[in-house]
């Protein structure tokens, strides 16, 4: 009989995979970052305990071009500044991908909240545009044009902050408690410029970061960067304390609440 592929993989040939996984290189991005500051109560509003904001209501949206070998993967994330049990770093509210691949293994395996989206990343000489989009709306759209290099700062660590679930399957809430994982990665520049220009934020039911409106722009670069990504499970979240903000990954959320009909297949 012919192997069935749906069969189970022999130890050897899962060892591979993760061997394979763990020897990859340097893939470099080409990005936009826009930083800004909004209304306190605004980000204070959109974390689930037991982040907490930070001295400053900062908001970041990045939006990069990736080399993978293959084939290019646009990537994206807007997030808020946030703070938990000492550490500061970034809580994503979206994350769009333009592939399946990496979204599900950044939902699945660290609790990133991916959706599959448009990124655009267009450089026309010394002008510069770049977008987030779903559902036909560009939700952000970062404009400008260079306006001159940056210094290359050295490589840095970043915390992200990300909530791992899995609804429950009578739709009553989580099957367990969810998972808070700290997700740090270092990140290395070797090309940065600073951008003179705006961002745009539009009015989107799925992705509603119009609620977080730009007050003051702190700044916009472009640059190349490559980063590793290593997550740490720092404990678990009382369940009743994170679902009032489940609604926040998903454009339909009261599908995730609905208990499938019985006997459905």
């Amino acid at each position: 009989m012919a192997r069935m592929r749906y069969g189970a993989r022999t130890d050897a040939e899962i060892a591979a995979t993760r061997t394979a996984g763990a020897r990859l290189p340097d893939i470099w991005s080409t990005g936009v970052v826009a930083l800004w500051e909004t209304d306190p109560e605004a980000v204070a509003a959109v974390l689930p305990p037991p982040l907490a904001p930070t001295g400053r209501p900062l908001v970041r949206a990045t939006i990069s071009s990736v080399n993978l070998p293959g084939y290019p993967l646009g990537a994206g994330s807007v997030a808020v500044a946030a703070a938990h049990d000492g550490t500061e770093g970034w809580y994503p509210l979206v994350m769009p991908m333009t592939h399946e691949r990496a979204l599900t293994g950044g939902r699945e395996v660290f609790g990133e909240p991916k959706k599959l989206g448009e990124v655009t990343v267009v450089r026309d000489g010394l002008t510069v545009r770049a977008a987030l989009a779903r559902h036909g709306i560009a939700f952000v759209e970062v404009r400008g044009a260079v306006s001159g290099p940056l210094p290359l700062p050295e490589p840095e660590v970043r915390t992200d902050f990300y909530f791992k679930f899995l609804p429950a399957v009578d739709g009553s809430g989580f099957d367990g408690d969810p998972l808070l994982v700290h997700c740090r990665r270092t990140e290395k520049v070797r090309r940065l410029e600073r951008i003179t220009g705006d961002v745009v934020l539009r009015e989107s039911m799925y992705d509603p970061v119009a609620d977080l409106p730009v007050h003051t722009l702190v700044g916009i670069t472009l640059g190349e960067k490559t980063s590793d990504q290593r997550g740490e499970v720092v404990g678990r979240v009382r369940a009743e304390e994170l679902l009032p903000y489940v609604h926040q990954r998903y454009d339909d959320p009261g599908q995730v609440h609905d208990a499938p009909p019985e006997g459905s297949a």
